[in-house]
């Protein structure tokens, strides 16, 4: 008895401290977002861009403590569609295998990916204020409400839906909330011409964009990783393996068949689509990693990349200015992932997963749009014309990010 006791408490401890560590890789997404949008917005907007991205996480930590993870898990019943409202993040149930804690971490962590990705769709244009609010209202109700439903245990999961990491749950509804604000804000200046013609708006700092994937992607290992739940035994401890394989296999085929695409197209390697195809590629695989072969999972990310790359031209044909591909990359591809999963995993149902997706997109862009909708009849989304010409940097935060080479009046 006293041995059994003692592998019981290493089990329990070595889970919590994966749960843990997991969570850590993925709130160290967090930096990825933050240089990948930096370096992909003009030089006068980099410090507001940056501003926002950490100011997120400190409300998504916040509102979910406060707020979120209590209607997305403390004391809901299964197959519901409201959640209960219990006592903060709740009590530790007797048998579990990682401390509540831990879990509220893991959780947490994920809250602010899905805010992240709004924050490069609207950037170079919209109030550093009003995007703050909005994020305080997607990590406090939004996402806790469809996080109920799927994860949670509510009506989506007793429908069948599928999503171990959050293709849907989590990029989707992110970019979902991006769309919504994204039309009511309207194109940058100088996007779009009066005849169609689309003008470029190139990013100030290619390395710190690439240094952002390299980021994300690694963060991804921990997002996928530790959504197994567990590490302790000898089939989770494969699993995990397996997960991290195919997670590394799909992004690496993203941003090869990007790279492809770009030359057959345009003849040209462009940086910013390689880039995107690698993040295509990890997204499409959130939704069922731990399924498909290495070799199906390659497929899933060179199909992703491909995708990524029309549908990010697409969105500006139809003047839809998003400028880090944002929409394309976690709406697009996280909606793809999820339509992909019956094909490798036997318990899913393309029929399940459509309902899911369409239940989450409708929801999240929803309510997002009612919300973007108020902001911009009371304090405003959109920064004034003189305010965008300049650059957010001077006018919301008073700090140029790159002073040197700032002339001098």
């Amino acid at each position: 008895m006293e041995l059994s006791t003692t592998v019981s408490e290493l089990r329990y401890a070595l889970d919590t401290f994966f749960f843990l560590m997991s969570g850590a890789l993925v709130m160290w997404m967090a930096a990825g977002f933050a240089m990948l949008e930096a370096g992909l917005v003009r030089s006068k907007n980099t410090t507001e861009i940056l501003t926002k991205n950490l100011c997120l996480y400190a409300i998504a930590c916040t509102t979910y403590l406060v707020v979120g993870y209590n209607i997305m898990y403390v004391d809901n019943t299964a197959g519901g569609i409201m959640p209960s409202i219990g006592a903060l993040i709740g009590t530790q149930s007797e048998g579990a295998d990682h401390s509540l804690e831990s879990d509220f971490f893991f959780q947490v962590v994920f809250v602010a990916t899905a805010m992240s990705v709004v924050s490069g769709a609207v950037a170079e244009r919209m109030k550093l204020w009003s995007f703050l609010v909005f994020s305080v209202i997607l990590t406090a109700f939004i996402y806790p409400m469809e996080g109920y439903w799927t994860w949670g245990g509510g009506f989506l999961s007793e429908a069948g839906f599928s999503d171990f990491a959050g293709s849907g749950i989590v990029h989707m509804a992110g970019a979902s909330a991006a769309l919504a604000g994204v039309l009511l804000l309207g194109a940058r200046k100088g996007k779009y011409g009066k005849k169609g013609q689309i003008y470029p708006i190139p990013g100030s700092n290619m390395p710190l964009a690439t240094l952002g994937t390299f980021i994300l992607w690694f963060g991804w290992f921990g997002f996928n990783g530790g959504s197994q739940l567990m590490i302790s035994d000898f089939e989770n401890a494969t699993a995990v393996g397996q997960i991290f394989l195919n997670t590394n296999a799909a992004a690496a085929a993203g941003a090869i068949t990007a790279l492809f695409v770009c030359k057959t197209t345009w003849g040209k390697a462009d940086l910013t689509m390689v880039l995107n195809g690698a993040l295509a590629g990890l997204v499409a695989i959130t939704a069922d990693p731990l399924s498909p072969s290495p070799l199906a999972a390659v497929s899933i990310g060179a199909v992703a990349g491909a995708l990524v790359v029309f549908s990010i031209v697409g969105f500006d044909k139809i003047k839809i200015d998003d400028p880090v591909g944002a929409i394309s990359v976690h709406g697009v591809c996280g909606l793809f992932g999820l339509m992909v999963v019956p094909l490798n995993n036997a318990d899913a149902t393309f029929g399940a997963q459509l309902f899911g997706a369409v239940v989450i997109f409708a929801w999240v862009f929803g309510a997002s749009l009612v919300v973007w909708a108020i902001l911009k009849a009371t304090m405003g989304i959109r920064v004034s014309e003189d305010e965008e010409l300049e650059g957010m940097d001077v006018h919301d935060c008073g700090i140029d990010a790159y002073p040197e080479f700032v002339s001098v009046k």
